[in-house]
C-alpha cells in the first residue's frame, strides 16, 4: 500500500468522523429521569410498559407499584397492533402490508397535575409478504412489532425527560 493512499483513508476517516459529530450524532445512553420515584401502569397488558419499567430498573429512578407513593405517574391507556394489506399481485394475492402500532399514555406528576397530557404514538412499517415464506415473513413481522415497542418505549422516555426539563 502506498502512503498517498493511507493517508487518504485517513483523510477520510477524519472526515466522517467530523461529520458526525458535527451533525449531533450521538450513541443512545441510559435513560436519566428526573423523578426519585415513578409508577408505570396499563388498563390491560403492554409490553411497553413492561419496556419501561424495564429501563426505569437500570436508573436512579424508583419504580413503585402504587402511583400514590410516586412522585410521578405514567399510564399506558391502550396499546393496539394492527396490520393492513397495502398491495396485491395481479393473482390478488397479498404483496405487501403495513404493520400499525398505536400507544396511548398520560404522565402526571404525585399530586395528581398533568405533566403530560393524554398523548399518541402512532408508529408504521411496511413489509413485502411471500406467501412460500409464511414462517419466515411471520417472523419478520414479529421483529418488525419488537421494533415498534422499542421505538414507542424510547419515545415516552424521552418525552418525560424532555417536559421536565422544559418546565
Amino acid at each position: 500500500m502506498s502512503l498517498s493512499r493511507i493517508v487518504k483513508g485517513t483523510l477520510v476517516a477524519l472526515l466522517a468522523t467530523a461529520l458526525l459529530a458535527g451533525c449531533g450524532f450521538a450513541l443512545r445512553g441510559s435513560y436519566e429521569l428526573p423523578y426519585k420515584s415513578i409508577s408505570v401502569t396499563s388498563n390491560g397488558n403492554s409490553v411497553v410498559a413492561g419496556q419501561i419499567r424495564r429501563e426505569l430498573t437500570s436508573t436512579q429512578t424508583k419504580l413503585v407499584p402504587n402511583a400514590k407513593d410516586a412522585e410521578a405517574a405514567l399510564t399506558i391507556i391502550e396499546e393496539r397492533r394492527d396490520r393492513q394489506i397495502l398491495s396485491l399481485s395481479g393473482a390478488g394475492r397479498v404483496r405487501e402490508f403495513e404493520l400499525r402500532m398505536k400507544v396511548s399514555y398520560q404522565f402526571v406528576d404525585g399530586k395528581g397535575n398533568v405533566i403530560i397530557p393524554t398523548s399518541e404514538i402512532l408508529l408504521r412499517r411496511t413489509f413485502a409478504y411471500d406467501d412460500s415464506r409464511v414462517i419466515a415473513k411471520q417472523q419478520e413481522e414479529q421483529m418488525l412489532y419488537q421494533d415498534m415497542e422499542r421505538d414507542a418505549t424510547g419515545q415516552i422516555l424521552r418525552r418525560m425527560i424532555a417536559v421536565r426539563k422544559a418546565g
